[in-house]
Protein backbone atom coordinates (compact mmCIF):
# COMPACT_ATOMS: atom_id res chain seq x y z
CA UNK A 1 0.00 0.00 0.00
CA UNK A 2 1.05 3.60 -0.60
CA UNK A 3 0.06 6.74 1.72
CA UNK A 4 -0.74 10.14 0.28
CA UNK A 5 0.07 13.27 2.40
CA UNK A 6 -3.90 13.27 3.97
CA UNK A 7 -2.64 9.38 5.49
CA UNK A 8 -5.31 7.74 2.90
CA UNK A 9 -3.94 4.78 1.75
CA UNK A 10 -3.70 3.58 -1.68
CA UNK A 11 -3.36 -0.18 -3.31
CA UNK A 12 0.23 -0.45 -5.31
CA UNK A 13 -1.22 -1.08 -8.14
CA UNK A 14 -4.28 -0.14 -10.23
CA UNK A 15 -6.44 -1.34 -13.48
CA UNK A 16 -7.03 1.26 -15.83
CA UNK A 17 -10.44 1.38 -17.96
CA UNK A 18 -9.49 3.70 -21.04
CA UNK A 19 -10.33 1.66 -24.33
CA UNK A 20 -12.16 -1.56 -23.17
CA UNK A 21 -15.74 0.01 -24.78
CA UNK A 22 -18.37 -3.08 -24.46
CA UNK A 23 -15.49 -5.24 -22.65
CA UNK A 24 -15.44 -2.82 -19.66
CA UNK A 25 -17.60 -4.69 -17.41
CA UNK A 26 -16.08 -8.63 -17.99
CA UNK A 27 -12.51 -7.21 -18.01
CA UNK A 28 -13.02 -5.38 -14.38
CA UNK A 29 -14.62 -8.10 -13.19
CA UNK A 30 -11.40 -9.93 -14.30
CA UNK A 31 -9.38 -7.89 -12.89
CA UNK A 32 -10.68 -8.20 -9.00
CA UNK A 33 -11.01 -11.67 -9.76
CA UNK A 34 -7.27 -11.44 -10.59
CA UNK A 35 -6.22 -9.30 -7.57
CA UNK A 36 -6.47 -5.91 -8.21
CA UNK A 37 -8.35 -4.01 -5.64
CA UNK A 38 -7.89 0.02 -7.34
CA UNK A 39 -9.79 0.58 -10.24
CA UNK A 40 -9.23 3.65 -12.27
CA UNK A 41 -12.04 5.39 -15.18
CA UNK A 42 -13.39 8.26 -16.32
CA UNK A 43 -16.78 10.30 -16.83
CA UNK A 44 -15.79 10.84 -20.36
CA UNK A 45 -17.32 8.22 -23.47
CA UNK A 46 -14.40 9.36 -25.95
CA UNK A 47 -12.26 6.88 -23.91
CA UNK A 48 -14.05 4.97 -21.31
CA UNK A 49 -17.53 3.52 -20.33
CA UNK A 50 -17.87 4.46 -16.42
CA UNK A 51 -21.37 2.88 -16.25
CA UNK A 52 -20.32 -0.47 -17.13
CA UNK A 53 -17.25 -0.45 -14.54
CA UNK A 54 -20.09 0.55 -12.15
CA UNK A 55 -22.34 -2.20 -13.80
CA UNK A 56 -19.37 -4.39 -13.05
CA UNK A 57 -19.09 -3.29 -9.32
CA UNK A 58 -22.62 -4.17 -8.70
CA UNK A 59 -22.10 -7.97 -9.98
CA UNK A 60 -18.80 -8.13 -8.00
CA UNK A 61 -21.18 -7.48 -4.99
CA UNK A 62 -23.17 -9.93 -5.50
CA UNK A 63 -20.71 -12.31 -5.71
CA UNK A 64 -19.01 -11.36 -2.31
CA UNK A 65 -16.85 -7.92 -2.95
CA UNK A 66 -18.14 -4.78 -1.53
CA UNK A 67 -17.41 -2.03 -2.49
CA UNK A 68 -15.48 -0.96 0.44
CA UNK A 69 -13.35 -3.59 -0.99
CA UNK A 70 -12.47 -1.55 -3.70
CA UNK A 71 -10.80 1.45 -4.34
CA UNK A 72 -12.20 3.63 -6.81
CA UNK A 73 -10.86 6.73 -9.16
CA UNK A 74 -13.03 8.67 -11.67
CA UNK A 75 -12.09 11.93 -13.00
CA UNK A 76 -13.59 15.07 -14.51
CA UNK A 77 -13.22 15.80 -18.13
CA UNK A 78 -13.47 19.39 -19.12
CA UNK A 79 -15.37 19.73 -22.33
CA UNK A 80 -12.38 20.38 -24.71
CA UNK A 81 -11.45 16.56 -23.81
CA UNK A 82 -15.53 15.44 -24.15
CA UNK A 83 -17.19 15.49 -27.53
CA UNK A 84 -21.20 15.79 -28.07
CA UNK A 85 -22.15 13.56 -25.00
CA UNK A 86 -21.48 15.71 -21.80
CA UNK A 87 -22.32 13.98 -18.70
CA UNK A 88 -23.05 17.76 -17.73
CA UNK A 89 -24.32 21.04 -19.11
CA UNK A 90 -21.48 22.05 -21.40
CA UNK A 91 -23.12 25.92 -21.20
CA UNK A 92 -23.45 25.49 -17.31
CA UNK A 93 -20.60 27.18 -15.35
CA UNK A 94 -17.76 25.18 -14.59
CA UNK A 95 -18.93 24.70 -10.71
CA UNK A 96 -22.17 23.46 -11.66
CA UNK A 97 -20.38 20.73 -14.47
CA UNK A 98 -17.79 19.51 -11.98
CA UNK A 99 -20.85 18.69 -9.73
CA UNK A 100 -22.78 17.26 -12.45
CA UNK A 101 -20.32 15.08 -13.52
CA UNK A 102 -19.37 13.86 -10.05
CA UNK A 103 -23.30 13.07 -9.22
CA UNK A 104 -23.45 11.29 -12.91
CA UNK A 105 -20.33 9.02 -11.92
CA UNK A 106 -21.50 8.58 -8.36
CA UNK A 107 -24.97 7.14 -10.35
CA UNK A 108 -22.60 5.17 -12.78
CA UNK A 109 -20.49 3.47 -10.28
CA UNK A 110 -23.72 2.56 -7.81
CA UNK A 111 -22.14 4.36 -4.85
CA UNK A 112 -22.19 7.29 -2.49
CA UNK A 113 -18.58 8.56 -2.12
CA UNK A 114 -15.30 8.34 -4.31
CA UNK A 115 -11.92 7.26 -2.84
CA UNK A 116 -10.32 9.36 -5.44
CA UNK A 117 -11.79 12.16 -8.01
CA UNK A 118 -9.20 13.32 -10.22
CA UNK A 119 -9.17 16.33 -12.99
CA UNK A 120 -8.32 15.17 -16.44
CA UNK A 121 -6.19 17.86 -17.26
CA UNK A 122 -5.79 21.40 -17.24
CA UNK A 123 -7.53 23.63 -19.74
CA UNK A 124 -4.43 24.48 -21.19
CA UNK A 125 -0.41 23.26 -22.00
CA UNK A 126 0.78 25.91 -19.87
CA UNK A 127 0.25 27.60 -16.49
CA UNK A 128 -2.96 27.13 -14.71
CA UNK A 129 -6.27 29.27 -16.17
CA UNK A 130 -9.35 30.82 -14.12
CA UNK A 131 -10.82 27.99 -15.47
CA UNK A 132 -8.62 25.47 -14.01
CA UNK A 133 -9.07 27.34 -10.24
CA UNK A 134 -12.80 27.07 -10.75
CA UNK A 135 -12.86 23.53 -11.26
CA UNK A 136 -9.65 23.23 -8.68
CA UNK A 137 -12.12 24.46 -5.92
CA UNK A 138 -15.42 23.01 -7.02
CA UNK A 139 -13.04 19.39 -6.97
CA UNK A 140 -11.82 20.99 -3.39
CA UNK A 141 -15.36 21.41 -1.96
CA UNK A 142 -16.52 17.75 -2.71
CA UNK A 143 -13.43 16.45 -1.07
CA UNK A 144 -14.28 18.69 2.20
CA UNK A 145 -17.62 17.83 1.77
CA UNK A 146 -16.28 14.43 2.46
CA UNK A 147 -18.07 13.12 -0.73
CA UNK A 148 -13.82 11.76 -1.80
CA UNK A 149 -11.46 10.63 -0.44
CA UNK A 150 -8.60 12.01 -2.56
CA UNK A 151 -8.28 14.96 -5.09
CA UNK A 152 -5.87 14.78 -7.80
CA UNK A 153 -5.27 16.01 -11.17
CA UNK A 154 -3.30 13.96 -14.56
CA UNK A 155 -1.89 14.94 -17.35
CA UNK A 156 -0.18 17.86 -15.54
CA UNK A 157 3.13 19.58 -16.33
CA UNK A 158 6.02 20.20 -13.78
CA UNK A 159 5.83 23.77 -13.58
CA UNK A 160 1.04 23.71 -13.43
CA UNK A 161 1.81 21.12 -10.71
CA UNK A 162 4.48 23.51 -8.59
CA UNK A 163 1.78 26.32 -9.05
CA UNK A 164 -1.03 24.26 -8.05
CA UNK A 165 0.85 23.36 -4.92
CA UNK A 166 1.61 26.52 -4.36
CA UNK A 167 -1.48 28.20 -4.19
CA UNK A 168 -4.46 25.44 -4.18
CA UNK A 169 -6.45 24.93 -0.75
CA UNK A 170 -5.97 21.51 -1.14
CA UNK A 171 -2.65 19.97 -2.82
CA UNK A 172 -3.50 16.87 -5.27
CA UNK A 173 -3.24 13.43 -3.02
CA UNK A 174 -2.48 11.68 -6.22
CA UNK A 175 -1.01 12.83 -9.78
CA UNK A 176 -1.64 10.37 -12.65
CA UNK A 177 0.50 11.12 -16.01
CA UNK A 178 1.69 9.45 -19.51
CA UNK A 179 4.87 8.35 -18.20
CA UNK A 180 7.94 7.63 -21.17
CA UNK A 181 11.17 6.65 -20.15
CA UNK A 182 12.71 8.72 -22.55
CA UNK A 183 11.53 11.57 -20.24
CA UNK A 184 13.12 10.21 -17.28
CA UNK A 185 10.08 8.50 -16.41
CA UNK A 186 8.67 12.16 -15.59
CA UNK A 187 11.68 12.90 -13.29
CA UNK A 188 10.69 16.41 -12.74
CA UNK A 189 6.83 15.79 -11.75
CA UNK A 190 7.89 13.06 -9.91
CA UNK A 191 10.10 14.84 -8.03
CA UNK A 192 7.43 17.04 -7.19
CA UNK A 193 5.54 14.73 -6.24
CA UNK A 194 8.15 12.81 -3.58
CA UNK A 195 8.72 16.81 -2.18
CA UNK A 196 5.02 17.28 -1.53
CA UNK A 197 3.67 13.84 -0.02
CA UNK A 198 1.47 12.93 -3.38
CA UNK A 199 1.40 9.47 -4.86
CA UNK A 200 2.46 9.59 -8.39
CA UNK A 201 0.78 7.05 -10.71
CA UNK A 202 2.20 6.36 -13.88
CA UNK A 203 0.16 4.89 -17.06
CA UNK A 204 0.91 3.70 -20.59
CA UNK A 205 4.21 2.34 -19.08
CA UNK A 206 3.95 -0.28 -21.55
CA UNK A 207 2.73 1.33 -24.17
CA UNK A 208 4.31 4.68 -24.09
CA UNK A 209 7.93 2.92 -24.31
CA UNK A 210 7.74 0.05 -26.92
CA UNK A 211 11.39 1.11 -27.87
CA UNK A 212 12.48 -0.80 -24.26
CA UNK A 213 11.08 -4.21 -25.04
CA UNK A 214 13.68 -4.40 -27.72
CA UNK A 215 16.87 -3.16 -26.22
CA UNK A 216 18.93 -6.00 -25.39
CA UNK A 217 20.03 -4.72 -21.95
CA UNK A 218 16.62 -4.57 -20.76
CA UNK A 219 15.70 -8.04 -22.31
CA UNK A 220 18.55 -9.70 -20.38
CA UNK A 221 18.01 -7.92 -17.01
CA UNK A 222 14.62 -9.33 -17.25
CA UNK A 223 15.99 -12.98 -17.89
CA UNK A 224 18.25 -12.06 -14.92
CA UNK A 225 15.13 -12.14 -12.88
CA UNK A 226 12.97 -14.52 -14.23
CA UNK A 227 10.64 -12.65 -14.83
CA UNK A 228 8.91 -10.86 -18.41
CA UNK A 229 9.54 -7.28 -19.36
CA UNK A 230 6.08 -5.78 -18.33
CA UNK A 231 7.04 -7.52 -14.73
CA UNK A 232 10.23 -5.85 -15.05
CA UNK A 233 8.62 -2.68 -15.84
CA UNK A 234 6.38 -2.24 -13.22
CA UNK A 235 8.50 -3.66 -10.82
CA UNK A 236 10.61 -0.81 -11.25
CA UNK A 237 7.96 1.74 -11.02
CA UNK A 238 6.86 0.27 -7.51
CA UNK A 239 10.53 0.75 -6.50
CA UNK A 240 10.86 4.55 -7.84
CA UNK A 241 7.94 5.08 -5.87
CA UNK A 242 5.32 5.19 -8.60
CA UNK A 243 1.83 3.63 -8.55
CA UNK A 244 1.69 1.99 -11.77
CA UNK A 245 -1.68 0.90 -13.87
CA UNK A 246 -2.34 -1.70 -16.42
CA UNK A 247 -5.06 -1.97 -18.39
CA UNK A 248 -4.20 -5.37 -20.17
CA UNK A 249 -7.44 -7.32 -21.25
CA UNK A 250 -5.22 -10.71 -20.77
CA UNK A 251 -6.37 -12.93 -17.80
CA UNK A 252 -2.96 -14.28 -17.72
CA UNK A 253 -1.15 -11.27 -18.09
CA UNK A 254 -3.07 -9.43 -15.09
CA UNK A 255 -1.86 -11.82 -12.79
CA UNK A 256 1.65 -12.19 -14.02
CA UNK A 257 1.44 -7.98 -13.67
CA UNK A 258 0.38 -8.84 -9.63
CA UNK A 259 3.25 -10.66 -9.24
CA UNK A 260 5.84 -7.73 -10.08
CA UNK A 261 6.08 -7.31 -6.22
CA UNK A 262 7.38 -10.92 -5.83
CA UNK A 263 11.28 -9.52 -7.10
CA UNK A 264 13.22 -7.16 -6.24
CA UNK A 265 15.57 -5.07 -8.78
CA UNK A 266 19.43 -4.31 -7.47
CA UNK A 267 20.13 -1.01 -7.18
CA UNK A 268 22.59 -0.46 -9.73
CA UNK A 269 19.92 -2.16 -12.15
CA UNK A 270 17.21 0.36 -11.06
CA UNK A 271 19.78 3.44 -11.44
CA UNK A 272 20.15 2.05 -15.12
CA UNK A 273 16.76 1.78 -15.63
CA UNK A 274 15.96 5.09 -14.66
CA UNK A 275 18.19 6.59 -17.42
CA UNK A 276 17.90 4.00 -20.19
CA UNK A 277 15.70 5.73 -22.65
CA UNK A 278 16.75 9.18 -22.09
Amino acid sequence: MLTAYNQIPLPSFMYGTAWKKEATAPLVQQAVAAGFTAIDTANQLIHYEEALVGEALMALAKQGTPRDRLFLQTKFTPVNGQDHRTPYDAQADLTTQVRQSFDSSLTHLHTDYLDSYVLHGPYGRRGLSDADWEVWAAIEALYDAGKTKMIGISNVTADQLTLLCARAVHKPMVVQNRCYAALGWDQDVRAICRTHGIIYQGFSLLTANRELFADLEVRAMAAKYGMGLAQLVFRFAMQIGMLPLTGTTNPQHMQEDLRSDQFTIAADDLQRLEIIGM
